[in-house]
């Protein structure tokens, strides 16, 4: 019998057959109660993950696009608003904005931490809006209402929130976290003098629980957290069909409801999340240091002091992005990109007439981002198999000598 040699982008086969028993169990209570739609289990997980969260509510909904076009709408954003996000982010979050029935305006991303840049947002409603008559905030772009502000804690890491935040009240903006990337991630406030956890800070947060998350479903799953009792009521009501009790509807609302099954599989999950996020932070802890004997080859992603990044993703830069990648896979190495074509430039979004060179820093990172394998099981022998396959990639030009120091420190590294 061979053993692979091989490392997968990502491994949602362990941790599943190491829960397998409980969450078997959560069949098992399902299919003796009949408890499919609603009732404790799925009460009882968001009362647990809103106290994982820091907030005082959550609503389990069916996905986290659900959760932000919800949360948006429960907000107030209404039909013609402007939404000001990111373009370096995945689909689904401008989705979410323009089935809410707004129009996504952009702003560029910080190059280091890969999320919106707060003196790039100061600059747009500086520069780029306009007050009317009435003192409503106007983009000059779309002649539109601009209301929100969704900043995306990409890759694991929160945005700078104080800076954000600061922003918005000035203008008088709603802010929702997109957090779908970032459960359990935290972010040490000025202005509160504490560290907060994603989905804390913004009126509303919409998490994923798409199953390759730091904390997945089996399937499609999603919540938002607030801190607002009437917000989470609203929300409640619009995964439900407007519905304040059953049959009495308040307003039109959707099937966009969480089922229980679902949410019993992510309450047995939610009890191991520290730990997998604490290995997740561990794994990044030992590429940094690996890549740190490359004498630059390779820069691990940047962590500011205010973040305690929780890394759903770890995303290194190349210049031959293609070949690095090739060259990984031939030796049996999972990558992947998030995301090669930035938001305003995808052909969904050609009526919104931007164009190349609008947004440079998201243009770059999108031309050169890979992401390296990551995941709480990583070991410390597959950790150094990439290192070393990326110094020997890059070592055709540059640094002959680079894979011997990361042989040595990595020996130094699983023996600590």
């Amino acid at each position: 019998m061979t053993v692979s040699n091989n490392v997968p982008f990502l491994d949602l086969v362990t941790p599943h057959v190491e829960l397998e028993e409980e969450l078997i169990s959560v069949f098992r209570q399902a299919l003796r109660t009949a408890g499919f739609i609603g009732g404790p289990m799925v009460e009882d997980f968001e009362k647990a993950f809103a106290a994982f969260c820091g907030t005082t509510h959550s609503i389990a909904v069916s996905s986290g696009t659900d959760a932000l076009r919800f949360a948006l709408m429960a907000c107030g954003v209404k039909q013609g608003d402007v939404v000001v996000t990111v373009p370096h982010t995945f689909i689904a979050t401008t989705e979410a904005i323009s089935q809410a029935g707004a129009l996504p305006e952009f702003v560029d991303i910080d190059e280091r931490t890969y999320n919106m840049d707060p003196e790039k947002l100061r600059e747009y409603l500086e520069t780029q809006c306009e007050k009317d008559k009435s003192g409503k905030l106007i983009s000059r772009r779309s002649g539109r209402h601009v209301t929100a502000v969704v900043p995306v804690h990409l890759y694991g890491q929160m945005a700078d929130m104080d800076a954000i935040q600061e922003l918005a009240d000035r203008y008088g903006l709603i802010v929702i976290e997109d957090a779908c990337q970032a459960h359990g991630a935290e972010y040490f406030s000025r202005k509160h003098s504490r560290w907060m956890k994603a989905g804390s800070m913004g009126r509303a947060a919409a998490f994923s629980f798409y199953p390759g998350k730091n904390l997945g479903a089996c399937g499609e799953a999603g919540a938002v957290t607030t801190n607002d009792a009437g917000l989470a009521k609203k929300i409640s009501m619009l995964r439900d069909h407007g519905q304040a009790k059953k049959y009495y509807h308040d307003m039109e609302g959707y099937n966009g409801r969480l089922d229980a099954i679902q949410a019993g599989l992510l309450h047995a999950k939610l009890a191991h999340l520290e730990k997998w996020n604490a290995q997740r932070r561990e794994r990044a802890g030992a590429y940094s240091r690996l890549f740190a004997a490359t004498d630059d080859i390779i820069a691990p992603p940047f962590e500011p002091s205010w973040s305690r990044a929780v890394y759903h993703l770890f995303v290194i830069r190349s210049e031959d992005r293609d070949g690095m990648m090739s060259h990984l896979k031939k030796a049996g190495i999972g990558t992947g990109i998030h995301y090669p074509i930035p938001l305003h430039l995808q052909k969904a979004y050609a009526s919104m007439h931007y164009r190349l060179g609008d947004f440079p820093v998201t243009e770059k990172a999108a031309a050169e981002i890979v992401s390296l394998p990551m995941f709480p099981q990583l070991t410390a022998e597959q950790q150094t198999r990439v290192v070393e396959e990326i110094v020997s990639f890059t070592s055709r030009f540059t640094h002959k000598n680079a894979e011997a120091e990361i042989t040595s420190l990595a020996s130094v590294d699983r023996t600590a």
